[in-house]
């Protein structure tokens, strides 16, 4: 495992869950808005990662406090050693929730077989038309084919969009729906203009209220619970 960081405690990341973050290394995906592109590169330095040794012992000091761990990235999936990880967690009796892009669809259904996840977060880049526009390279049958897992699983999960003025349209979010029709929570996640990849989308501002409520409704007949994050 490339553990890149830590966040001691969040008390938003994981729903109703006090939780430790932890930030994998390496992601296949290059999204132009992401503001965690330190995660994107696939580092060799094993001096830049947290060892699991310190993982562990942070973790017992803060087992009292704490009664999950999230992990992301960068893209947690690509981690070879992923599952074991998680099962080393699920031990000590934390739950789990995992975000992910979709691109590993095998992976997820390893971890759902398993039953060692408690809450997946899958990010749709766009719709499928615009994803390639968005993430570069990627292979969309294997995000299809990640939705239907997760939608069909029997844990709590959310599908959620960062929108960028530059890339989403209204269109996209009526795709966005029929692609995800059924699920059971969906969020519009606003982009924030600060230390992106492509640091010409800082000059961009957010999209406005009004623009992100018009996305909720026209994604809203299609899934059961639609929200807005700013």
């Amino acid at each position: 495992m490339k553990i890149a960081g830590l966040q001691r405690t969040s008390l938003i990341d994981y729903p109703e869950h006090i939780a430790t973050i932890v930030f994998t290394q390496g992601c296949n995906y290059r999204c132009p808005y992401c503001h965690n592109s330190s995660l994107i590169a696939n580092s060799s330095q094993k001096s830049s990662y947290l060892s699991l040794e310190d993982f562990w012992n942070f973790i017992k000091k803060r087992r009292k406090l704490i009664d999950g761990v999230s992990i992301t990235g960068g893209e947690p999936t690509l981690q070879p050693g992923l599952i074991d990880f998680i099962k080393e967690i699920k031990a000590t009796g934390l739950k789990v929730k995992l975000d992910t892009n979709g691109s590993n669809p095998d992976i997820l259904a390893e971890l759902l077989a398993a039953n060692l996840l408690d809450y997946i977060a899958m990010d749709i880049k766009s719709s499928l038309q615009s994803y390639s526009a968005v993430v570069g390279e990627c292979n969309l049958d294997k995000v299809k084919k990640s939705i239907e897992l997760i939608k069909s699983s029997k844990i709590d999960y959310e599908f959620r969009t960062t929108v960028v003025p530059t890339l989403h349209t209204e269109q996209d979010f009526k795709d966005i729906g029929e692609l995800i029709a059924g699920a059971e929570r969906y969020y519009i996640q606003n982009f924030r203009p600060i230390n992106t990849l492509d640091k010409g989308l800082e000059e961009l501002s957010s999209f406005p209220p009004d623009k992100l409520n018009k996305f909720k409704e026209i994604v809203s007949p299609y899934v059961v619970k639609v929200g807005i994050r700013n």
